[in-house]
C-alpha cells in the first residue's frame, strides 16, 4: 500500500511543479532574480534510496545521509530554509544535533544560505573545496563570482574544513567523494557515495550546478583558464558514478517528475538512471557553447 507520507509528498509536488527552467534562470519579477517563497515551498521529508533522505523544502535541494555513526546533510538553502531543513530532519526521527558534517554545492545564498545557522545549531563541521570555503566566508560577497551584484548576501560560513578534489572523507560506514566542479561559481563541487537497501547498492551523485549564467557585462570568455576549468567540470559531472542523480534545483535534474512515478517511497526504479549525469553535462556543455558564442558574437548575454 502507498505510504501516506508519499501520498501527501506526491500531491504537493503536483500542486508546485515548476517549469523546468526556473531551476536556473533568474525571474525578472523576483527580488534578485529569486523566487524565495516558491524555493521554500513545504515538501514532507522522505527516502529517496537506503540511507539518503530528502529534507529540503520544495524548490531547493537539501539531503541527509544517515552514515551510522552521525549524519552528513549537503546544502543548507535560503537562509531562511534553516529552520524548514530542521523541522524535517525531526519528522524523521533524527536529531539536528547528530549531523556531524555539512557539505556544500556552491556558495550562493539558495544553497549556502541556510549553513551558519545549521552549523550553529548542529555544531556540524562544514566541508567544502578551497574556493567554496573562501566564497562561503565572504557570505555572497565574492567580486570573482560571475553572478556577483545579482544575488543577495548571507550569513558568512567560517571554520571550513577544506577538501582535495577527489579527496574521500568517511563517516560511519559511508565514504563520500569531493569533485571539485567549477564553473557555475569557482568553487563548486559535486559529491559521490553509496547507498544501500536490500542487498543492493546504488552509486549517488548530488551533482552542482553547470550552467553559465551571469550578472549582466559579465564574460566567460574573456577568462581562457575558467572557460577551460568549465568544461573539464562538466567532463567531470560526465563521468560520476552515477544511478541516481541529484541536483541542487531539484528540477535541474526532473527530481519531481521521477518521484510522482514511485509506485511507494521505497519504489528506487523511477529515480535510477545511469545515464543521467551524461545527460545532465551533455545539456550543460550545449549551453555552455552557446553562451560562448553568443558572446564571441557580442550579442548579449545574461
Amino acid at each position: 500500500m502507498m505510504s501516506l507520507r508519499f501520498l501527501a509528498g506526491a500531491t504537493l509536488m503536483l500542486s508546485l511543479m515548476l517549469p523546468a527552467a526556473h531551476a536556473e534562470q533568474p525571474s525578472a519579477n523576483t527580488s534578485h532574480g529569486f523566487d524565495r517563497q516558491q524555493w521554500n515551498a513545504p515538501q514532507k521529508p522522505f527516502r529517496i534510496y537506503g540511507n539518503t533522505w530528502y529534507v529540503g523544502p520544495y524548490g531547493l535541494s537539501s539531503i541527509l545521509l544517515d552514515t551510522g555513526q552521525g549524519l552528513a546533510l549537503f546544502d543548507g538553502d535560503l537562509p531562511e530554509s534553516a529552520p524548514v531543513i530542521e523541522a524535517n530532519i525531526r519528522a524523521l526521527g533524527f536529531r539536528v544535533r547528530d549531523i556531524k558534517w555539512i557539505l556544500n554545492s556552491h556558495a550562493h545564498s539558495d544553497h549556502a544560505g541556510g549553513i551558519a545557522a545549521l552549523q550553529r545549531d548542529s555544531g556540524a563541521q562544514v566541508l567544502a573545496s578551497a574556493a567554496g570555503a573562501r566564497e562561503m566566508a565572504l557570505g555572497g560577497a565574492d567580486r570573482d563570482d560571475p553572478q556577483y551584484g545579482d544575488l543577495p548576501d548571507y550569513p558568512p560560513v567560517h571554520h571550513v574544513r577544506v577538501l582535495r578534489d577527489g579527496e574521500v572523507v568517511r563517516l560511519g560506514g559511508v565514504a563520500i567523494t569531493t569533485h571539485y566542479t567549477p564553473g557555475h561559481t569557482q568553487g563548486s563541487t559535486s559529491w559521490t557515495w553509496t547507498s544501500c537497501a536490500d542487498g543492493r547498492c546504488l552509486r549517488m551523485a548530488y551533482a552542482d550546478s553547470l550552467t553559465a549564467i551571469s550578472a549582466s557585462g559579465f564574460r566567460f570568455s574573456d577568462d581562457p583558464g575558467r572557460v577551460a576549468a568549465f568544461h573539464r567540470a562538466i567532463a567531470t559531472v560526465a563521468a560520476l558514478p552515477c544511478d541516481i542523480l541529484l541536483t541542487p534545483h531539484p528540477d535541474a535534474s526532473d527530481f519531481w517528475q521521477k518521484v510522482a512515478r514511485r509506485k511507494s517511497d521505497t519504489d528506487a526504479a523511477p529515480l535510477i538512471d545511469a545515464g543521467a549525469c551524461r545527460a545532465y553535462a551533455a545539456n550543460a556543455g550545449k549551453k555552455l557553447d552557446a553562451r560562448l558564442a553568443q558572446e564571441h558574437a557580442g550579442t548579449g548575454t545574461k
